[in-house]
């Protein structure tokens, strides 16, 4: 290794660099004599993709390279030799319309290796396809010393021995530690390379911040401004006045820009104040008339206010059964409807109320959210099946009246947000139904959980309201911290799932 460093710089390859990069190229490759690349080849690489190539110096003197080129990966067959791809090396196949940056080459001198040299050429590898928005990177990484094993193992042996580290393998080991997974077995990849027996990996890495190109206007939002409502419970003469307050705390919510609004489950229970005389199970029937109107008022404000709107829940009637049901009104005029499938005990015995039987994701203008109304929270199957959907966000509007229930949906809440690698928002309701047979209480603390690892809050708590105290709470979540976590997180609870010794499915 190289002392009295005195810096290290990253630069576009020039054709003034060609002499000491032949020189690199003539020791990197010396079991495959005259195998460098020409200056007439170096300058078109230039003349086409100038981005693509770099070298490091250190000191001034050129100490590694990378190669590359942009593709139009889906015109090439997958068992693709360097020659095809290369365009029998003149680098025809470059298109700056491609969508795959696929790389040509890429060494360390020998005296430098050691300082992590090759690690910065992959960085800037990825940091170019980021910028160009390409969908990834892929190259046929060679395995060098397969030939003292080739006589007892396959290739794809090779490499699963390589990959349990019981084999060493200095090129494909450094390529994996870097990011890159293993596709394909490339058979007669580079001819004359004999260490390898002309065979190759195809390595990938996926860009996750990759969008493809789109011919609409629009388009999903990254950093998403989550409006929740802490609703206090009280007293309304008619439905006109109860659906001013929620006017009132949709205007509030969409002054701040929020994205979302998420109001509380049974927030519209205070008009069963004048059913009361009714048993509990006809009180919420008579409730389950308004929702139809209801909902169609917040399809009204989510147009007006320029907002998605989580109605919470309401009582619905649907074939002579009562379900607890909730709407998702979006900002385009559209509107879904989601379910409660577990009814407390409390529901099913005083009010006569079904499980619902639907479970799904829904698609926004900010990602794919789920929701799951308070008591489904706690039964982690369900939201693991959302984030098997692709879940963002998940939204749980609760109703509980003690500290032991919320106590139950919050910390359920959290750990959904830890094991499923998304945001968790949940919204209460606070005060008390004097007048409301069945409603009496309520307990609540709104809050915004995350997933705890290091590009978020150490205790996986984004924002949390007041307790017990009517409120809105205002959080931003950016959805690209989800996608570097569930790539390269401490721990990786979705991709690190035993799916071999278990699976979970719907029905």
């Amino acid at each position: 290794m190289i002392q009295n460093i005195e810096n290290i710089e990253l630069h576009y390859l020039t054709l003034n660099d060609y002499k000491q990069l032949k020189e690199a190229m003539i020791e990197a490759y010396a079991s495959m004599p005259d195998s460098y690349w020409k200056e007439d080849q170096i300058k078109a690489l230039i003349d086409k993709f100038p981005e693509g190539q770099v070298v490091i110096k250190i000191n001034g003197e050129l100490a590694g390279c990378a190669l590359s080129i942009i593709l139009d990966y889906d015109s090439f067959d997958d068992q693709h030799t360097y020659k095809e791809i290369t365009g029998a090396f003149t680098f025809n196949t470059h298109n700056k319309n491609g969508d795959v940056l696929y790389g040509i080459d890429v060494f360390i001198k020998s005296e430098y290796r050691g300082l992590r040299l090759g690690r910065r050429l992959y960085d800037y590898r990825k940091e170019l396809t980021e910028k160009l928005n390409l969908r990834g990177i892929a190259f046929g990484g060679r395995i060098p010393n397969y030939h003292k094993f080739s006589n007892k193992l396959s290739p794809k042996e090779y490499i699963e021995k390589v990959k349990r580290k019981e084999i060493h393998d200095p090129v494909l080991n450094f390529q994996i530690s870097n990011d890159f997974h293993p596709s394909k077995i490339l058979k007669g990849y580079l001819e004359g390379d004999e260490n390898s027996g002309e065979f190759a990996v195809l390595l990938e890495w996926d860009n996750i911040y990759y969008e493809k190109k789109s011919k609409k206007a629009a388009s999903n939002k990254k950093v998403v401004r989550l409006g929740l409502i802490q609703w206090q419970m009280r007293l309304y003469k008619d439905l006109e006045e109860l659906m001013q307050q929620a006017e009132y705390f949709v205007d509030a919510v969409s002054a701040y820009r929020s994205d979302f609004a998420l109001f509380p489950e049974f927030f519209n229970a205070p008009l069963m104040a004048d059913n009361n005389h009714l048993p509990e199970s006809q009180a919420i029937r008579e409730l389950a008339k308004y929702t139809p109107e209801i909902v169609q008022k917040f399809s009204e404000l989510a147009i007006s206010y320029n907002i998605n709107i989580i109605t919470g829940s309401m009582p619905e009637i649907k074939d002579g059964l009562l379900y607890n049901v909730g709407y998702i009104c979006k900002r385009d005029g559209s509107s879904d409807r989601y379910e409660k499938l577990h009814v407390t005990p409390d529901e099913a015995k005083v009010w006569g109320m079904q499980g619902g039987n639907e479970l799904k994701t829904f698609d926004t203008d900010c990602g794919k959210i789920g929701i799951l109304i308070c008591y489904d929270s706690e039964f982690p199957e369900l939201s693991r099946l959302l984030a098997d959907e692709g879940m963002d966000i998940l939204f749980i509007p609760f109703l509980t009246d003690t500290q032991n229930g919320y106590s139950r949906v919050r910390h359920c809440a959290q750990a959904r947000a830890i094991e499923n690698e998304c945001y968790v928002a949940i919204a209460g309701s606070v005060g008390n139904l004097p007048k409301v047979n069945n409603m009496d209480i309520q307990y609540a603390q709104s809050m915004v959980f995350t997933p705890c690892d290091f590009s978020f809050p150490a205790n996986g708590i984004k924002a949390e309201a007041t307790t017990n105290t009517e409120m809105i709470l205002i959080a931003d979540v950016d959805l690209d911290l989800l996608k570097d976590l569930n790539k390269f997180g401490s721990v990786r609870n979705l991709k690190d799932r035993r799916k071999d010794i278990f699976e979970l499915r719907k029905k």
